[in-house]
């Protein structure tokens, strides 16, 4: 991960991700909250 200061500057770290319930397997292959939401409003 490289995150960006205000100031300009960049940090880089290392980070772990996890995916704990289906729920987040579910954004994940959708690709975001936010698509798998508009996904279910289109399928309405």
């Amino acid at each position: 991960m490289i995150a960006k200061k205000t100031d300009g500057s960049e940090v880089e770290f290392t980070t772990t991700c996890r995916i704990d319930t289906p729920v987040e397997v579910e954004y994940y292959r959708n690709g975001g909250i936010l698509h798998t939401v508009l996904r279910r409003m289109a399928g309405e």
